[in-house]
């Protein structure tokens, strides 16, 4: 069912310095950051030949990422996100499995502008999963 691995979400408290270590000491193409109110996070993407790194980076009062940063101060993994031929057909599946779509169950659009939902992580060996539509 899953596609390929679309990226891997990092969550950090400073997404300029974390840019700019992409950028300088690894040598990346990192992206202008796009801030996404709906999803309540700033984003950028980290280009490699095979996959993204995506930065998260808290954006307002209500973002969903800061009890993460209670937790994890310092920033860390946050997601890895799979790409799915059909994300309906997909969550009624894992649905029909028992995995709880978080949210109410209805895709959203993401940073990509494809549809996507997130998987709980007590369901995926403590990991939080996305799917996005390819």
């Amino acid at each position: 069912m899953i596609g390929r691995l679309n990226h891997v979400a990092i969550a950090v408290p400073d997404l300029e310095a974390a840019c700019a270590t992409y950028r300088g000491a690894l040598g990346a193409t990192v992206s202008a950051p796009e801030d996404l109110p709906e999803h309540g996070v700033t984003v950028v993407f980290v280009e490699l030949p095979n996959t993204k790194i995506e930065l998260l980076h808290p954006f307002g009062e209500a973002s969903p990422i800061a009890s993460f940063f209670e937790k994890n101060p310092s920033g860390g993994m946050h997601h890895v996100c799979y790409e799915v031929e059909d994300i309906l057909a997909a969550r009624d599946r894992l649905k029909s499995e028992g995995a709880r779509v978080l949210g109410d169950g209805e895709p959203k659009i993401g940073a990509h502008g494809k549809p996507v939902l997130f998987l709980h992580p007590k369901d995926f060996a403590g990991t939080l999963v996305e799917l996005e539509q390819a």
